[in-house]
């Protein structure tokens, strides 16, 4: 470690292009590219034409690539920006929570994900949508369920290039007037991502998967060995963030910048904003399917046991915004304002040699095109299975399946990338925490009916329904210093008088019209729909010798015109 000598004064941000850290960077961005588009000839099936090969790997990943993909799913580049910069922003309420909620988050996996997998596999499903439609025989509720996965998944897709931007910001690129010029790094990436995506489908993330997790495994390793102890210790640096936090904020001097310690007043805020975004995050399209990919039900368990392996690097990761802090760190974009974002982009810049910056800023890159890849496939995956082949062309074969889902998710990443680059970064970020609201009214439907068949269809849309419009309203009302509207996920909670996450408060609303609408429902006799499931479905596994082959029609003892 004596090798490791501080590249730069942090006092004084780079501003120049930094040479060798950018020459790394495009090093291992052009061998993952390699990767990906060597990807489509491992463990090819039917030459990659239909949903279950292009969009799932042929189901055939066991525990290692699993738990690689999923990891890589979950742990974004934005993850790994966002999390230390909010540490460094505001303290522990806004950037520690992910830590107690990525721990809640597996146990739920254990007990719910593995069924899911089991019905799936039986039915030939490929999204949670499929699910919802075979068990409630309800073409409406699965409709609902697509929609909301597939908007909330946008947002996340786009936030994905905020890992990259912040990343070639401290490099030094993309300044200067010509906004081709300047975005010109950003078009190339996706491009590629695009490219190697559509010929290779989840295989491509799926090996990418290793490099990455590899490379932010030896990178946080690294720093949080090495940097205490060049700049004064854990003592010095949990002082310096105290006194930071405790500080009277700049924008209004009566309160503190941030939280050092969750204070009392913000328990529930802290408590509900991990259990309510553990409940969300297997939820989204992206988590379902990496999940689904995977080759038995057992895989899923066993991943459930071994990823919280990526919540001690996470919390290893979030230290390093107040290390960032004890620093004396300077994240001052190219337009030469203040940028918390560039908080561990720009660490890493200061005290570090420029190799081994260049490895840092390519694991944060490649980071972004692993959960990009699999987002954009979920989405992709969710429009064709959910909306094209059940509204608008139901005779659709399994190749023409895949052919307009590569074509989505073409067309998702340019939506990404034009988000992106034509708004405000902040509208992205409003509208992923907006997303994750969204996305957790769909759980009393999925989970719920993964144990039991007692809600009814109706009466879980209007609970839906529900619980959509109460957070979207409560969100809208919640400004901060960047917005008026959707400025976060937090507001008072009725009856209980406290802040807490509106998305928790939205699913209880939701629950609650659910059951009562379902008592009201079965009481007048309305029609229920026809569940395709049986119990046996839920445990089945791998070997089991009822599972049917893939077909793109999953729901096959129904006439198309006349699904109910």
């Amino acid at each position: 470690m004596n090798t490791l000598v501080a590249a730069a004064n942090p006092s004084e941000p780079n501003t120049g292009i930094n040479g060798v850290a950018l020459a790394i960077l495009i090093l291992f961005f052009v061998v993952v590219t390699v990767m990906g588009f060597l990807a489509a000839r491992w463990r090819r099936g039917d030459h990659l034409d239909s949903l279950d090969e292009w969009g799932l790997g042929g189901r055939s990943f066991g525990t290692w690539i699993t738990w690689f993909l999923i990891g890589g799913d979950i742990y974004t580049a934005y993850t790994f920006i966002a999390v230390p910069a909010a540490m460094f922003a505001t303290g522990v309420v806004g950037g520690f929570f992910s830590i107690p909620y990525t721990i809640v988050l597996y146990p739920m996996i254990f007990w719910f994900m593995s069924r899911l997998w089991s019905v799936s596999h039986r039915h030939g499903y490929v999204t949670s949508a499929d699910f919802v439609r075979g068990r409630y025989g309800s073409r409406g509720l699965s409709l609902a369920i697509a929609i909301t996965g597939f908007v909330a998944t946008m947002p996340y897709i786009a936030l994905q290039l905020v890992g990259i931007q912040a990343v070639l910001e401290v490099l030094g690129v993309g300044g200067g007037g010509n906004w081709f010029v300047r975005d010109l790094p950003l078009f190339i990436a996706f491009l590629v991502l695009a490219a190697y995506t559509y010929s290779s489908g989840l295989r491509a993330p799926a090996i990418i998967a290793f490099v990455k997790d590899i490379l932010i495994y030896l990178v946080v390793i690294v720093a949080i060995v090495w940097l205490p102890s060049k700049i004064g210790g854990w003592d010095h640096i949990f002082s310096s963030a105290e006194t930071k936090m405790n500080a009277p904020s700049k924008a209004d001097p009566s309160k503190p910048t941030g939280t050092f310690l969750v204070p009392p007043a913000q328990n529930w805020a802290y408590v509900t904003l991990a259990f309510g975004s553990a409940m969300a995050l297997f939820m989204y399209p992206h988590s379902v399917t990496a999940a689904l990919s995977s080759k038995s039900r057992n895989t899923i368990r066993k991943n459930a046991a071994i990823l919280p392996a990526y919540s001690f690097v996470l919390a290893l990761l979030a230290l390093l915004g107040w290390v960032a802090i004890a620093a004396k760190t300077k994240p001052i974009g190219l337009d030469g304002k203040a940028n918390p974002q560039l908080a561990i982009p720009q660490l890493f810049e200061d005290q570090f040699p420029s190799w081994f910056a260049g490895i840092a800023f390519a694991a944060i890159a490649i980071g972004a095109l692993v959960p990009a890849a699999i987002m954009s496939i979920a989405a992709a995956n969710t429009f064709t299975r959910n909306i094209y082949k059940e509204w608008i062309k139901p005779d659709a074969t399994a190749a023409q399946e895949a052919k307009v889902s590569k074509l989505v998710s073409l067309i998702v990443k340019i939506f990404a990338v034009a988000f992106v680059l034509g708004m405000d970064k902040q509208n992205a970020i409003n509208l992923q925490l907006l997303g994750g609201i969204w996305i957790l009214q769909t759980f009393p439907t999925i989970v719920a009916g993964l144990f039991t068949r007692w809600f009814h269809r109706w009466a879980l849309l209007a609970g839906w329904a529900v619980g959509m419009g109460y957070g979207t309203w409560k969100a809208y009302g919640v400004a901060s210093a960047a917005t008026d509207h959707f400025g976060g996920s937090t507001a008072i909670m009725p009856i209980i008088g406290k802040l807490g996450y509106i998305g928790l408060t939205a699913i209880v609303l939701n629950f609650l019209v659910a059951a009562v609408l379902t008592l009201i429902f079965r009481a007048t006799n309305v029609p229920d729909g026809k569940d395709s499931t049986v119990p046996a479905d839920y445990f089945a596994d791998s070997d089991d010798p009822k599972v049917r082959a893939y077909d793109p029609d999953p729901f096959p003892d129904e006439a198309a015109p006349g699904r109910a």
